[in-house]
């Protein structure tokens, strides 16, 4: 969802980019910055789904960033409307993450062949 909805960030500034009467290039920059952003959010969301262990310790980076600035809207910038969802959802990602389940999925414990050792995609 996060990445997603960084990627619609990206086309909603481009679309403001090339309709408004403002120089382009500063909103051009910030579209690329947003798509590349919201591109790497949404290829560790899809890498997690698919089961790949690479995903986890980059969302994790992203949800503790993403925890900062939800805590940023909801106190300094009074948005907490805003911040509380972005929290609420980074917090559940955060507990997800780092539960005794997906901490053994990430070591490679659980897999389906017992004799071949731990099957890891790093």
């Amino acid at each position: 969802m996060q990445g997603l909805a960084g990627v619609a960030f990206a086309v909603a500034v481009l679309v403001h980019a090339l309709g408004s009467d403002a120089p382009a290039g500063n909103l051009l920059g910030e579209t690329a910055y947003f798509a590349l952003i919201g591109g790497g959010v949404l290829a560790c969301g899809i890498g997690l789904i698919l089961g790949k262990s690479w995903a986890r310790t980059p969302t994790l980076v992203v949800e503790i960033v993403l925890l900062g600035v939800s805590w940023y809207a909801i106190g300094p910038s009074r948005r907490p409307e805003l911040g509380l969802p972005v929290a609420a959802l980074c917090v559940l990602v955060l507990v997800l993450l780092l539960s005794a389940r997906a901490r053994a999925w990430a070591d490679g414990e659980g897999s389906s062949s017992s004799d071949a050792g731990p099957a890891r995609d790093r």
